[in-house]
């Protein structure tokens, strides 16, 4: 199974999507399935279901963060070029995508509101679109780490 089929697999098993992107990679970075879908549980639905920043961008970061990120006694430069990583793969997500919030990507709707999240539901948004990003993500998070 590729890394982009087992996170959109994790999102059919009702994780959100940055704890599905997240969660494909941590592995490799020593990190649990249990602690990466803990870590990331709180960025899903763009922030708590805010619907601002894309859970599967927030979760690639992440994996950029574990593998580029600056630690502690590491200097100043990892950090710069994480950032410079950070800003190519939101501009590749945009690119593709039109957007990086959450909001915008389903159309404006709002997964708060009873009558929108219907409406969600019955174009399969989540299905359709949600799939999509993760899988994007997935992607452009592969090409940056080769």
């Amino acid at each position: 199974m590729t890394k982009s089929e087992k996170a959109v697999d994790y999102f059919r098993k009702n994780y959100n999507c940055a704890q599905s992107v997240l969660t494909a990679f941590g592995p490799d970075y020593g990190l649990s399935e249990d602690f990466c879908m803990k870590v990331a549980c709180a960025f899903g639905g763009g922030m708590g279901r805010q619907q601002y920043t894309c859970g599967a961008v927030t979760g690639a970061l992440m994996v950029l963060g574990l593998k580029y990120g600056k630690g502690l006694n590491n200097p100043e430069e990892k950090k710069r070029h994480t950032y410079s990583l950070t800003k190519k793969f939101i501009s590749e997500f945009i690119r593709i995508n039109g957007s990086s919030n959450c909001r915008e990507l389903l159309e404006g709707l709002d997964m708060n509101n009873e009558d929108d999240l219907k409406v969600i539901k019955e174009k399969n948004l989540f299905e359709t679109r949600c799939e999509k990003f993760i899988a994007d993500a997935v992607d452009i998070l592969e090409k940056i780490l080769k």
